[in-house]
């Protein structure tokens, strides 16, 4: 299955949304993917660029970057830059807020290109308390072979282990080709895909572009050849089963969400304490029911 980013708009800024879709809500626990860029921002970037205060129940957040620098704020107090190469992870569980701006990049601008994922909870998991933890670059593993390139940013693959702390089996890989490198797929998972972030590449004869998703079926054991000098996203996993998803929120009961909707709009789920203002309101709900994914 080819899944193609579909632009989406956060306000000020563009994204490629890439998961959910309407085909294949989910690839392992990944129930979530925007690519956000490559985007170049004028100096003086607008406060209206930044992605205001906002909740999620139910899900991990994995922010990761090629270019540029986001300033991380959340109800837990913690404030953290990210860079490229190194991994935000966020935990919501029973709630959490947060906040993405543009600070260290407002006066001058430049180059943003980066994704972020969502990764739902197991069903035990789902109501943990919120959790942050930032990773530097340097902590994560690095796999090199001849035109091949990667970095490990969570999960298990190819005998490396990433430090960051998961809820369930996956792996998440940032790999760069050279022209003509190949990039083989991690064995040992049932669901397994690869985001093509730049460049062009071939699998069975086939070429495939910057913003397309390849998933494979069970049991394949594809090789990826970069017909340019290109970057990837490796990912899969276990599946967790059905979930449902409502704007910011991922649940296995849809009931949930409906919870998480009344405690955004009645101030219960807590705000940054250093960004707690202009905050993002629950959105009209066009539907009556949480949207189901599997």
């Amino acid at each position: 299955m080819v899944i193609p980013a579909r632009r989406r708009s956060l306000g000020g800024f563009k994204v490629g949304r890439v998961l959910p879709f309407a085909k294949r809500r989910m690839v392992g626990p990944f129930v979530f993917l925007d690519h956000m860029g490559p985007v170049d921002l004028p100096a003086d970037i607008p406060q209206s660029t930044d992605v205001r205060p906002h909740p999620h129940i139910g899900l991990s957040t994995v922010t990761y970057l090629f270019n540029g620098e986001i300033t991380h704020r959340d109800s837990l107090g913690v404030a953290q830059v990210i860079r490229p190469g190194e991994l935000n992870w966020m935990t919501a569980g029973r709630g959490i807020s947060h906040s993405e701006r543009f600070d260290g990049m407002r006066r001058d601008g430049g180059r943003v290109d980066g994704i972020q994922a969502w990764v739902a909870l197991p069903e035990a998991q789902e109501e943990s308390a919120p959790d942050f933890k930032h990773y530097g670059a340097a902590e994560l593993p690095l796999i090199e072979d001849t035109g091949f390139k990667a970095r490990l940013i969570a999960g298990s693959a190819f005998g490396a282990t990433s430090p960051a702390k998961i809820a369930s089996p996956l792996f998440y890989l940032d790999v760069v080709l050279s022209a003509g490198g190949n990039a083989p797929l991690p064995a040992g998972y049932p669901e397994r895909a690869a985001y093509v972030a730049s460049g062009r590449v071939n699998v069975d004869g086939h070429d495939y572009e910057a913003g397309q998703m390849l998933v494979f079926a069970a049991g394949e054991s594809p090789t990826i050849r970069a017909i340019e000098p290109s970057r990837l996203m490796l990912l899969g996993g276990e599946p967790l089963g059905p979930r449902h998803i409502w704007w910011n929120f991922v649940s296995s009961r849809k009931e949930r969400i409906e919870q998480a909707k009344a405690d955004w709009q009645a101030g219960r789920i807590a705000l940054p304490p250093t960004d707690n203002q202009d905050v993002i309101p629950l959105p009209e709900d066009p539907r009556p029911k949480a949207e189901p994914m599997s």
